[in-house]
């Protein structure tokens, strides 16, 4: 179907370019303008303009520019129909569109029609859950003995796919959808009998985009089948990249914006129970390991990331993973580690609302704070231990971009280290200058007997004129 050119126009004299772009950017007022960090590309200075007036934004650093239809084309990859139809369904207008021709049907993208299978089964499994004995007596009733109340059940599309083997692929298949496209969305496998559902007798959990367009689904098995794994996730495709998506993002994006700081937890009970008791500003990596683009992906909305753990020895050691990412992001992080027999799920149900708000704000630690305490409590008295504990707070330390809190945090680590300041200095100028030599091309070959390093006089004049002003007055390089 195509949208008559009038629609068209209607549609993006609706869309106010900031209310758009605000629903992904934060935004700052300055002077007639809006300004942001580019959500295009990585910067730290933001360079990236939004004219209310014009309707229009441009970035002054990568140059992408354009009007409401056009951003959504850029960040979310949308086709300019797909574009179109997101910004009527925001601005409820009403969309008549002409019958397609046979040509423009066969141009219709892969992506769209992944998104509208995925939308397809994502209203098969919640119907399921909801209209049928089997989802009523297993899956809705599973989500109900955790604890989880029907309006979180229904706010995150919670569904369940029957115990048949291909009881959704052959209702697929029934609607239209090909084989080629359920296998390749992942929604399917292909087996020696021909196709089954990956997700067969498994609740489900939809993964949406910023937007809010199913992307993807992660499904629980609730038999004890230890040959079969406790999730099964979709595999990437061209609309699910799992680096650069969080679980919860789309309902927490606007609480984390509004609250100024996000909540990061490991799995999708953890962001439903945390949304069920008021705490919206909670997102979950879903299990894997924390990537840079994921990162970037809070920071649009806040430079503040509180990470939220189990109690355990995994769960403690895992909160020190991933952090200098953040770190290097010029992001700030504290850690939340909850008692040993607890994980923010069971925390939440035991809890009220007020005691867990509470609990993270009385024991949320900054994290080079608590990263030392951990890791000289492992040491305990062994000096070797010990010295390779100062050797990593000190890399941590080195990946801070803003060089007046680097200052802070080796003024803070002496005196936890109970070791002189000027020490824990020389070790970080140290590693700063062997960063900056790898920055410049520059390797080290050290040679016995003169105990010089091999430079040529161009990368000797580099050294003595940014290397050793970056070091000795600690600037942000």
């Amino acid at each position: 179907m195509a949208i008559p050119r009038e629609i068209v126009e209607q549609i993006l004299q609706a869309a106010h370019i900031e209310e758009v772009v605000g629903e992904f950017v934060t935004l700052k007022k300055r002077g007639s303008n809006l300004w942001g960090n580019c959500p295009f590309h990585n910067e730290k200075t933001p360079s990236f303009s939004v004219n209310p007036a014009r309707n229009i934004f441009k970035c002054f650093g990568c140059g992408k520019a354009g009007d409401s239809a056009k951003f959504l084309m850029e960040h979310e990859h949308y086709t300019y129909p797909e574009a179109l139809r997101y910004l009527a369904k925001k601005y409820n207008i009403k969309i008549e569109e002409k019958q397609q021709t046979a040509e423009e049907i066969m141009q219709q993208s892969i992506r769209e029609k992944m998104f509208n299978i995925n939308e397809f089964a994502d209203k098969y499994f919640v119907d399921t859950l909801w209209n049928t004995e089997e989802g009523k007596t297993i899956g809705l009733e599973y989500f109900r003995e955790r604890g989880y109340f029907d309006p979180i059940i229904q706010k995150f599309h919670l569904g369940y796919n029957p115990a048949k083997w291909d009881a959704f692929t052959e209702h697929a298949k029934k609607n239209g959808y090909s084989e080629e496209l359920l296998e390749q969305i992942g929604l399917s496998i292909k087996g020696n009998n021909g196709l089954y559902d990956r997700y067969h007798g498994r609740v489900m959990f939809p993964i949406h985009s910023l937007t809010g367009r199913v992307i993807g689904f992660g499904g629980r098995i609730l038999t004890n089948d230890k040959k079969s794994p406790k999730y099964q996730n979709s595999p990437e495709s061209e609309i699910y990249d799992k680096k650069q998506t969080l679980y919860g993002i789309y309902f927490a994006k606007n609480a984390i914006a509004r609250q100024d700081e996000c909540i990061l937890v490991e799995g999708y009970f953890d962001v439903l129970r945390m949304h069920q008791i008021g705490i919206e500003n909670v997102v979950a990596s879903s299990g894997t390991s924390l990537t840079m683009e994921q990162i970037r992906l809070v920071k649009r909305y806040t430079k503040n990331i509180t990470m939220l753990y189990d109690g355990d020895a995994a769960g403690i050691h895992a909160a020190l993973r991933g952090t200098d990412m953040i770190l290097s992001e010029g992001m700030n992080v504290r850690v939340v580690v909850l008692p040993p027999e607890h994980d923010p799920d069971t925390f939440g149900k035991e809890f009220s609302t007020e005691y867990v708000s509470n609990y993270l704000k009385e024991n949320a630690k900054d994290f080079i704070r608590f990263k030392t305490e951990l890791l000289l409590k492992d040491a305990e008295n062994d000096p070797i231990k010990r010295g390779q504990v100062i050797r990593d707070i000190v890399e941590t330390i080195s990946v801070i971009p803003d060089s007046i809190f680097r200052i802070t945090y080796v003024k803070e680590c002496s005196r936890l280290l109970d070791m002189p300041e000027q020490t824990l200095t020389n070790e970080l100028n140290k590693i700063l200058r062997s960063k900056l030599k790898k920055t410049l091309g520059i390797e080290d070959n050290v040679v016995p007997e003169t105990d010089t390093t091999t430079v040529t006089p161009k990368q000797e004049e580099l050294l003595k004129t940014s290397c050793l002003r970056v070091i000795i007055r600690s600037v942000n390089w």
